[in-house]
């Protein structure tokens, strides 16, 4: 028996050195996963965001740029023609595409600049201590909340020619009626306004925000100085809010590139695809979507698609150039 007892302690003696080798590996194993996870979390964090992007951003990218270089049409897609760059040719020969790159240059000035100027006055009203501020936030968001199908169409009801409130107001100070529609210059004027009444309100609070966020030291050193309000304004609102400046800019250029619904519903039937019976202000929205979806060219209509992707593109190499011409004389 003492035999017995002495084997089992023996044997326990001998197991018992295994011991700290199974610990020794829970800690391996515990420290691996700790590392997975301080490694490995953010990027699980973010690859939902990359999923989305390959998913509906990148893919559709990539598979519009392979139908630039086929002829398809929208009844059989599956159906290709292999052109080349052929597609890219016809479109740089095209009148219709030189006339909506115009169009949407102007179009995309008249409403940018105006509404940004208006946003950064009405941000500016908005910054100093009023009775009614809050209601006057909520309310600035109302068009930004307000769908560009219903802001269309009581616009366009407000431009009609006959019996349109604006035509209307003209002449009680004894102006002609102005066809809105037919003539280039009132119609990209009009479609601008629904463009300007609905972003105003949205890039105005950006500007609040980011005002909200400078010193008030800042402008108190400026009072002490002697300072007008004015000169507060320039000298120290607008510098400290300069990167929220370029990021709406860069917000609407990329929407007047894009410009879609309001010029098609402001058009009322066929002449909104077409931007009037004279393309006078067809945008490269609408002549993407005429290609598509009323001409049945999906590849014509995939070149117009990445040439409005390179337009944005020169339009964002030309400001980096001329801002590093700019810190270079300065």
């Amino acid at each position: 028996m003492a035999t017995s007892i002495s084997k089992a302690q023996a044997g326990e003696g001998r197991r018992g050195p295994s011991r700290p080798d199974g610990d020794g590996a829970v800690r391996r194993r515990g420290a691996l996963l700790h590392r997975l996870d301080v490694k490995g979390a953010p990027y699980a964090f973010v690859a939902p965001f990359f999923v989305v992007f390959a998913a509906f951003s990148f893919y559709p990218l990539v598979y519009t740029s392979w139908i630039s270089l086929h002829r398809v049409e929208l009844a059989t897609l599956d159906v290709m023609e292999w052109v080349a760059f052929d597609n890219y040719v016809d479109l740089w020969n095209d009148s219709r595409f030189w006339n909506a790159t115009a169009n949407t240059i102007t179009i995309g000035v008249i409403s940018t600049v105006p509404q940004l100027l208006m946003a950064l006055g009405l941000a500016h009203l908005l910054n100093y201590r009023m009775r009614g501020s809050l209601f006057f936030r909520i309310a600035s968001l109302v068009p930004y909340a307000t769908s560009v199908g219903a802001a269309a169409l009581v616009f366009t009801m407000l431009f009609e020619r006959d019996f349109g409130m604006i035509n209307w107001t003209l002449g009680l100070v004894g102006l002609d009626p102005v066809d809105w529609e037919a003539d280039k210059w009132p119609a990209q004027a009009a479609i601008s306004t629904i463009v300007i009444w609905r972003w105003t309100g949205y890039n105005a609070l950006l500007y609040l925000a980011a005002m909200q966020a400078i010193p008030a030291d800042r402008y108190e050193a400026a009072a002490i100085d002697g300072a007008s309000r004015w000169r507060q304004f320039t000298n120290v609102t607008v510098p400290g809010i300069r990167s929220t400046i370029v990021f709406t800019i860069v917000l609407s250029t990329i929407g007047a590139t894009q410009l879609f619904g309001e010029p098609l519903i402001f058009g009322q039937g066929p002449n909104g695809v077409t931007g009037g019976a004279d393309n006078q202000y067809q945008t490269l929205g609408l002549l993407l979507y005429e290609e598509g979806w009323k001409n049945y060219q999906m590849g014509r209509s995939a070149t117009v698609a990445w040439a409005m992707f390179l337009l944005l593109v020169l339009v964002f190499v030309t400001q980096r150039l001329i801002k590093r011409l700019r810190s270079r004389t300065s």
